[in-house]
């Protein structure tokens, strides 16, 4: 385990480059200031040398850690033996052996019926193949999404995207999509009554859709987690009125909830699934959409790009998948979710009485809107993190949630650790807090 040292925050030495270069678009380097230099499994190393335990894991895309010692090993021997780097959507060794890996490991043993598209190399990309299929299958356009729900910033995801500054960076009108109350975070609205009533009234203004999309958690939404039934009405729904279902697994997939997807503990089949960020093992981009074979009306390059073939990203994603069996991370994320559970029950709650917690597998949130719904006490306890060398991101409305999102590789030391930094930071600023006030 790599071991701790106090000391101050490292600043980065180019800043000014980033001022003189770098677009205004940069984001987490705004509240993350530090020049990283070396990362290797649950830490970031700054160019002081300091550790950094990374509790945002590249926003999802490194459920395996930083630099995964196998992952590293089939990437270095594919390159150093002339493999393939680049081949649009030609067979190559290196897709072969992904599909058959994916076949065997993935689709085979949960009795999946889909066929793989690979789409350019960000999940939103997958979301946009996923729309559009389903308006091509049904001949229908409009799409159904949920209040909190995140699907990217490409126009297709940004329209099924409910937040509204990120919409408003689109510049034009987003338009085709409905949105639906998501269960817990609008208060007791029977969602799925509400869903009946629209699409069974025919006067209710509103068409039935082609799509309706779903994160069985919402991650950048706050960490909603959708009960198991509420899923299951949602297939029946969808089956009824001919609707497809799609299932963003984007930042839930790859084993993020316990199974491989999160979908899984509904017992339901989607008719589409999407799937980026952690599939290629080593943060490499590579994105996927799976689609039910009678769903896959696509004629030859319908919906094509330079990039859809990502040859080194084959190379790690099947190596992440002989890691996830061998590693047996469904039954160590369970394990590690009931150590989260626990401490902040007994150590983050008792700070404040306001301080609410959720979550499922290696996914949780830490919900500070009761404090401050502003969002300004949610972003001192996370800076205050970061000088604690805790990488932790915000979510949820107001960005008021702490999301521990750490690599499924974390050690259960490390886990814990981490969480301390959390309990620190927090009993921390609540105690200034409580000291401004007075």
């Amino acid at each position: 385990m790599t071991t701790l040292v106090s000391s101050s925050r490292s600043v980065p030495a180019a800043d000014d480059i980033y001022s003189r270069r770098e677009s205004n678009v940069r984001s987490y380097c705004r509240s993350f200031p530090a020049l990283f230099t070396t990362a290797r499994g649950s830490f970031l190393h700054d160019e002081q040398g300091l550790a950094y335990l990374d509790f945002l894991a590249g926003a999802g895309a490194l459920n395996y850690g930083h630099n995964h010692p196998r992952l590293k090993r089939a990437l270095v021997e594919y390159v150093l033996s002339d493999g393939v780097t680049h081949g649009l959507d030609f067979h190559t060794e290196a897709k072969t052996a992904f599909l058959d890996a994916f076949e065997r490991q993935v689709l085979v043993p949960r009795r999946l019926p889909y066929v793989v598209q690979f789409t350019g190399p960000t999940g939103t990309n997958a979301v946009e193949a996923a729309l559009k299929i389903a308006r091509r299958v049904t001949g229908r356009t409009g799409v159904f999404s949920y209040m909190g729900g995140y699907h990217g910033h490409s126009l297709g995801g940004l329209a099924a995207t409910a937040n509204r500054e990120h919409r408003a960076a689109a510049g034009l009108s987003l338009h085709d999509t409905t949105f639906l109350p998501f269960p817990g975070s609008c208060g007791a609205i029977d969602t799925h009554a509400y869903l009946r009533l629209i699409l069974a009234d025919g006067h209710s203004g509103i068409e039935v859709p082609a799509a309706i999309i779903v994160e069985t958690v919402q991650a950048e939404g706050g960490v909603m987690i959708a009960p198991t039934p509420w899923l299951q009405e949602l297939r029946a729904i969808c089956d009824e009125h001919g609707i497809v279902l799609i299932v963003d697994e984007i930042q839930t997939g790859c084993g993020r909830t316990g199974p491989f997807f999160s979908f899984e503990r509904a017992g339901i089949v989607p008719d589409v699934v999407t799937v980026s960020k952690s599939i290629s093992g080593l943060g490499m981009p590579m994105a996927l959409t799976l689609i039910k074979r009678e769903l896959d009306a696509w004629k030859p390059a319908e919906h094509t790009g330079t990039f859809r073939g990502h040859q080194l990203a084959f190379v790690t994603a099947t190596e992440a998948l002989s890691i996830f069996e061998d590693d047996q991370l469904t039954a160590r994320t369970a394990e590690h979710a009931c150590r989260i559970a626990s401490f902040l029950e007994t150590n983050v709650h008792p700070l404040d009485s306001r301080i609410t917690s959720r979550g499922i597998g290696l996914i949780w949130g830490i919900d500070l809107a009761a404090i401050d719904p502003t969002g300004t006490f949610a972003k001192r306890v996370s800076a205050r993190c970061f000088a604690e060398r805790l990488i932790i991101e915000r979510v949820g409305r107001n960005d008021t949630v702490l999301k521990i999102l750490p690599p499924l590789t974390i050690t259960l030391s490390e886990l814990e650790e981490g969480l301390r930094r959390i309990a620190t930071a927090l009993a921390s600023c609540l105690t200034e807090r409580l000291h401004t006030a007075a």
